[in-house]
């Protein structure tokens, strides 16, 4: 792997148009500034459990909820993100962070991957050339700024501790669809006041993980409807004209009223 060299640029391009995946505590934070915040839901069938040896499985399982959809056992996960379009509301003129001791743990982590399964590449990011030049951040695939290693570590761990804390901020918000993994996201957008009441809550009696909750998958990719419909599961199409609660962010074009499937 290539070594990595990284210096922002202060540019402010990489405080534009996001969902920042936060924390609990950020999230309560963001909102009371004033903030919008989301909730990002999928699933993925889990109807047995994987070898002990599959790492990409572990990683996944300890950050996810078990939950049923329909008669398939599956797991959900949930990502609390602060939203918005455009410039980030904390972000100032001169392009600095107007809350920089106490911006959100990604934003610290930037632009290294949080996912230990997904590479750091340069091109990917909203880094100007010049950002990529001097002080060292990876060397042969290994990060090798010890803060960046650190937050890291305390993000992952974050995303697995408060996973079945977020599942209770579901269940008080009635929150109960997901897209398939790897299709989209399920985009829920609770009210303010309603999600700050639940996030409070969660952080005092969180409930214990309940498997014979019901979720629902989402998709707009009709192959994807039938598949899910086979094996037991509870599907409903992203069809257009639907009136609905949330959301539905596909990766992939939508099947409805063209006569085929994707």
């Amino acid at each position: 792997m290539d070594d990595i060299n990284f210096a922002c640029t202060t540019c402010g391009q990489c405080c534009h148009d996001l969902r920042l995946p936060l924390t609990i505590a950020e999230a309560i934070d963001w909102l009371k500034r004033g903030g919008q915040v989301e909730l990002l839901c999928e699933a993925i069938p889990w109807p047995v459990e994987p070898e002990p040896d599959n790492a990409q499985a572990a990683y996944k399982r300890v950050r996810s909820s078990p939950v049923m959809s329909g008669t398939l056992p599956v797991r959900v996960s949930i990502i609390l993100t602060a939203a918005f379009a455009g410039a980030c509301p904390n972000l100032r003129a001169d392009m600095l962070c107007g809350i920089y001791d106490e911006r959100p743990l990604v934003c610290r982590i930037y632009p290294a991957e949080i996912n230990p399964f997904v590479p750091l590449v340069p091109q990917n990011k909203a880094c100007p050339p010049q950002a990529w030049q001097t002080i060292p951040l990876q060397r042969q695939g290994v990060l090798v700024d010890a803060t960046t290693d650190q937050l890291i570590r305390q993000s992952r761990l974050a995303a697995q501790s408060e996973a079945p804390l977020r599942m209770r901020i579901c269940r008080e918000l009635g929150l109960d669809h997901a897209a398939l993994a790897n299709e989209g996201f399920v985009i829920h957008t609770p009210d303010r006041e309603a999600l700050l009441a639940a996030l409070a809550q969660c952080c005092v009696s969180p409930l214990p993980d309940d498997e014979s909750t019901q979720w629902t998958f989402v998709s707009n990719r009709s192959m994807t409807m039938e598949t899910l419909a086979s094996v037991g599961a509870l599907a409903d199409p992203d069809e257009p004209t639907a009136d609905k609660a949330f959301r539905y962010h596909g990766f992939f074009p939508s099947s409805w009223g063209n006569g085929q499937a994707s």
